[in-house]
């Protein structure tokens, strides 16, 4: 069956695009979390944050890292984002386009938002479209390591019709043209300040990165990389009783339990990111009676990266990049052991309760693309992943225990953040992949660097100076096209694109990429999920990744701040415009 869209008669494009749209929940009507608390901008003080993985840059274009991303979006803003539900909702923009509205071109080939009357940057000048125009330059311009490049595929151009409209045109129909500028990941940045920004030379913008000029509630005040963020409120943001607290102090650095220690046990900080803790322990912690964790479902999956790519350092410049296949696991057979020696069960218990669930996907239930929640997935088998082995050529000649093929023994260096649970992660992986003859090297990086965007940094997760690497990654909103395409050839991180792309683990598939293209020109919610589908087993079956955990999103606050609605769909900050002090604490 032919999934690709024809030149579109207006009523067929129309069913089409609401196909789509309105089955993936994407046009809500207009929503913003409003906040039950009313007063003066700044009435609450200083609103204490610990964010442990620390952010190196606030420029969420030139870093993939989840922990750049949120923390950007304090400051900067979409024109449109997902609420809680996973719904879109307009931010920037008056609402949400659509063909029945106009805002979508008859073709699919036109997507037109209109902005908001009288919003204004920090610094009081004029958001125009322009400003958005700009954005998508900046992005696509040659040699600026663009990480959010996929987010623009198709898009061959962005114009300012006048200074509140913005056209996006693409070079091919779009039934799902709610890519640019939606969600965290492709916010909009001031034209005015990044001007000089373009190309190779926006690596080198450090007073922007560290300090972009924002639409959002807070401003920077003062960055340290990798270490701490202060903001304050935005004295131009468009609501005047908004936000509540004058000033928020985001402090890196530590480990995921100290960080929920000092909310959930001492009381000394309002909020903690992120908390990737076994879930026994953030009970105890919670029991002290100052605050909850809070827990939120959505498209996070803790993963296994192979590496495709040689990364002996001996290659020099051709170090971990396509020019050289890796030497062991771009065997399918060694890959498929890897996994089949997994108990991933195990992990969910070790590691998560009933904040993780096993899946053997990249796309996780309960989405309507994803595959049978009720299929099992493979237990551990030691003897089918001993057998894959032998078939590959790898025997344990001299009896030591590690298997070995024409004098070279099965060794793997394993890397990923420094975290609690990961290294137990890696402690049981290490192994169970004992039991089959391999022989693991562990190896943990800070994550401030792990998911920086230090191009000059040998341990970045786009480097992959390793065999294997783990961590976890998401989507927003709720359709996964933009996120597959993280996978193609064309998103290998290398010296040319400053080491810049999502394709970490260097697989190239000429099959997935064409799916994708297809993918990207096919609408009607079943046509997409079977294409979706077909790109999931793609990757799992090729072992390019090996899913471990469907996992929670896991943050935790003080009693007494309100406001907070975690997301796990967009930012966890999405609406920290709303966040206050309860009146009693105040």
């Amino acid at each position: 069956m032919n999934l690709s869209i024809p030149p579109a008669s207006a009523p067929s494009a129309r069913r089409r695009l609401a196909s789509v749209a309105l089955t993936l929940g994407c046009l809500a009507t207009p929503l913003m979390a409003q906040s039950q608390d009313t007063g003066e901008r700044g009435r609450d003080g200083r609103l204490e944050m610990i964010y442990w993985q620390a952010p190196s840059t606030l420029n969420p274009y030139l870093s993939s890292g989840a922990k750049d991303t949120e923390a950007a979006s304090i400051v900067l803003e979409p024109l449109a984002r997902h609420d809680a539900t996973g719904a879109m909702v307009p931010w920037l923009a008056t609402e949400i386009p659509t063909l029945d509205n106009g805002g979508v071109s008859e073709d699919l080939t036109r997507i037109t938002w209109t902005l908001r009357e009288g919003i204004t940057w920090s610094d009081g000048s004029a958001f125009t479209a322009e400003d958005v125009a700009f954005t998508w330059r900046y992005c696509t311009a040659p040699g600026t390591g663009c990480a959010q490049a996929d987010m623009f595929d198709d898009v061959a151009e962005v114009t300012a019709a006048d200074a509140r409209t913005v056209e996006i045109r693409f070079s091919t129909p779009k039934p799902y043209p709610y890519q640019p500028f939606v969600g965290a990941q492709t916010p909009i940045l001031q034209a005015a300040q990044f001007a000089e920004c373009l190309g190779p030379e926006a690596a080198g913008c450090s007073a922007q990165n560290f300090a972009p000029i924002g639409t959002g509630p807070y401003r920077v005040a003062e960055f340290r990389s990798n270490d701490t963020v202060l903001f304050e409120a935005n004295p131009a943001y468009r609501d005047p009783a908004k936000p509540a607290f004058a000033e928020i102090s985001l402090k890196g650095g530590g480990t995921p339990t100290e960080a929920a220690r000092a909310v959930l046990e001492a009381g000394a900080f309002d909020y903690a990111w992120n908390l990737q803790l076994p879930p026994d322990l953030l009970s105890a912690m919670a029991a002290a009676g100052h605050g909850t964790p809070v827990v939120a479902f959505g498209a996070v999956v803790e993963r296994l990266v192979v590496n495709f790519s040689d990364p002996d350092p001996a290659l020099g410049e051709a170090r971990a990049t396509f020019l050289q296949q890796h030497p062991i696991l771009s065997d399918r057979l060694v890959r498929e052991a890897l996994s089949l020696a997994i108990d991933r069960a195990a992990l969910v218990d070790l590691g998560y309760g009933d904040t993780g669930r096993v899946t053997c996907n990249i796309l996780p239930p309960p989405m309507i693309s994803a595959q049978d929640p009720a299929a099992p997935c493979p237990a551990q088998d030691l003897d089918a992943a001993r057998a894959r082995l032998d078939e590959a050529g790898w025997t344990d000649s001299d009896g030591d225990g590690i298997r070995d093929k024409d004098g070279t023994p099965l060794r793997l260096l394993f890397q990923t953040t420094t975290n609690a649970v990961r290294q137990d992660f890696q402690m049981a992986l290490k192994h169970w992949w004992g039991e089959i003859g391999i022989d693991t090297e562990l190896r943990h990086i800070d994550a401030s660097v792990f998911f920086g965007g230090d191009t000059g940094s040998p341990d970045t997760m786009q480097k992959f100076f390793a065999d294997i690497q783990m961590y976890a990654a998401s989507f927003t909103g709720t359709d996964p096209e933009a996120y597959l395409a993280g996978w193609t050839c064309s998103s290998i991180p290398r010296p040319e694109n400053q080491w810049q792309g999502s394709n970490t683990g260097r697989w190239c598939h000429a099959e997935f990429d064409a799916l994708l293209a297809t993918l990207a020109q096919t609408a009607g919610l079943e046509a997409r999920a079977a294409l979706i589908r077909q790109l999931n087993d793609l990757l799992v079956q090729d072992y390019a990744v090996i899913p471990l955990v469907d996992r929670g999103r896991v943050s935790a606050h003080l009693h007494d701040l309100k406001g907070v609605v975690m997301n796990s769909w967009d930012s966890e900050f999405w609406n920290i415009a709303d966040w206050h002090k309860s009146p009693v604490s105040r």
